[in-house]
């Protein structure tokens, strides 16, 4: 995972509400689409999409919506889950895999 230099825990949830909504305001910005155009896009209420910018309280599914609509939904990639595997389990992993092919000179009834 990628280091930061934001201290996110030490950030108030109203703190981070905010950024949430910069950062909604700043890609809306970037394609010159207006809160109108947006909440129309994504069937929301123009003062749904203002309190999102704000950094007030609005569903999660209404972020969802302005996220697919402005096309930034790669922000979910941090959520995705990645196991990580142990050296031992490695390990294991490589004892189990096959070194031969086994031969099928013999009849089954040998075998």
């Amino acid at each position: 995972m990628s280091e930061s230099n934001t201290n996110w825990i030490a950030m108030s949830d109203r703190a981070l509400m905010k950024t949430i909504g910069n950062f909604v305001r700043h890609h809306r910005l970037n394609r010159n689409v207006s809160q109108r155009k947006l909440a129309e896009d994504a069937a929301l209420s123009r003062s749904t999409v203002s309190l999102l910018e704000r950094g007030e309280n609005t569903s999660l599914i209404s972020l969802l919506k302005v996220l697919r609509v402005l096309d930034i939904l790669f922000v979910m990639d941090v959520f995705q889950i990645v196991s990580d595997i142990s050296p031992i389990e490695y390990l294991k992993m490589q004892q189990k895999k096959r070194l031969r092919a086994r031969s099928n000179e013999y009849p089954e009834e040998v075998l």
